[in-house]
């Protein structure tokens, strides 16, 4: 009985005695859900902005796209129905054969379809090809963003002209590859393998939407950490749990666009193309949205952060154990607890799982949260365990002098 009396009895928290009013409790609800919803929406926006309208981001892709074997089988047939559409493929065969063989051309072009079809797929394999194709969808994505923007200056604003992916040397180089005559190849004609992204009449509202997601995209974020921020401050006495119900605001966003990339790329491959292009298609489609996947990902490792901030601040045993436990030195050594946080921080942000933290930006921001977090949790332990570590009196007491 005599040790529970000495032992202090736990403080008296805030949220422990403060009530919040029924219409605060609406507003920091009514925040959470409304930053949540224009959550979603900044990812959206994000993605569009940093892999769509980005040329570095768009070579990228490109790249990975050319390599995957499934684009290269579609890109090839594509490429020898062009060369087969715009060159007589048979009249040429025809002019090499000798009389006597003459009337196997058509034959002959009949059967070398399938044999160029795949030559063209090896062919696509080699890297001086690749790069032809990564050049001419660099080249037509650069123009498009430029048409966007508005920046050609030269006339192609709303009304006029039309941007597209100029695939005729990759042609051009096939049908040489496949033995055709440079005559026969001069003479292909201008539209041959070119691909109309986008037409005239398409551009002026596409600029509008450019210029919408490029507003959005940088002050979506801005308002939904600020309405989370405030949802917080206006729970006053109830801003642990706050916090970790904006943890899992940013889960369920997280996982909800990436369930939304997963629906809307299998009904874009299942209802929208035919089954011999699906496998591109797809290959197409995850790499394009690959970093709609990491925002995704990277708004679920915010939210398991936030949640566990909250928990390792909460009343469960498991909680208060391990803050008793890392209490002696945040309360008496708070450099040392200083030290080992920053060095975390330090190898997360060499590591960089997200874009956030590979950005001047998005470092300095973690680090003042993180900062704040370790501030406000000293100070519990603080609270909680204030005799945590000292030393005691008899270790303290000074050694009597010898007689």
């Amino acid at each position: 009985m005599a040790s529970a009396l000495a032992r202090p009895a736990p403080p008296v928290t805030a949220s422990s005695t403060h009530v919040l009013s029924r219409g605060r409790r609406i507003a920091i609800w009514a925040l959470i859900v409304g930053a949540s919803v224009l959550g979603f929406a900044s990812i959206l926006t994000t993605w569009v902005n940093r892999q769509m309208l980005d040329n570095h981001a768009w070579e990228n892709a490109s790249t990975q796209v050319i390599q995957s074997k499934d684009v290269q089988a579609a890109l090839s047939v594509y490429l020898v129905n062009q060369l087969y559409d715009n060159v007589d493929v048979a009249g040429s065969l025809e002019q090499r054969l000798p009389d006597n063989l003459k009337q196997l051309a058509d034959p002959l072009a009949s059967a070398l379809r399938q044999p160029a079809t795949t030559g063209a797929a090896a062919i696509l394999a080699r890297p001086r090809f690749q790069q032809l194709w990564i050049n001419a969808t660099t080249i037509a994505h650069e123009k498009l963003v430029n048409v966007l923007e508005n920046k050609t200056g030269h006339g192609i604003d709303t009304g006029s002209g039309a941007v597209t992916v100029d695939l005729r040397a990759l042609v051009a180089e096939l049908a040489a590859e496949l033995g055709l005559p440079g005559a026969v190849v001069q003479k292909l004609p201008p539209g041959t393998g070119v691909i109309t992204v986008m037409r005239s009449d398409q551009l002026s509202a596409a600029q509008t939407g450019v210029r919408g997601i490029k507003i959005l995209s940088a002050w979506l974020l801005v308002l939904v950490l600020a309405m989370f921020a405030l949802a917080i401050y206006l729970a006053r006495g109830r801003r642990r749990e706050t916090l970790r119900n904006v943890g899992f605001a940013f889960i369920i966003v997280g996982l909800l666009v990436l369930v939304v990339r997963r629906w809307l790329g299998n009904y874009t491959i299942e209802q929208l193309t035919s089954p011999a292009y699906r496998p591109s298609v797809r290959d197409v489609w995850l790499i394009s949205t690959s970093i709609l996947g990491q925002i995704g990902a990277a708004s679920i490792l915010y939210g398991l952060f936030a949640v566990g901030g909250a928990l390792l601040a909460g009343p469960t045993r498991a909680a208060v154990a391990l803050r008793r436990l890392v209490a002696p030195v945040l309360n008496h050594q708070p450099a040392i607890a200083a030290a080992a946080v920053g060095t975390l921080y330090l190898l997360l942000v060499l590591w960089g799982p997200t874009h956030a933290l590979r950005k001047w930006w998005g470092i300095l921001f973690f680090a003042a949260l993180l900062a704040a977090g370790t501030y406000v949790l000293r100070r519990q332990t603080v609270a909680e365990f204030p005799e945590a570590g000292e030393p005691s009196p008899e270790l303290a007491a000074p050694p009597p002098h010898a007689g």
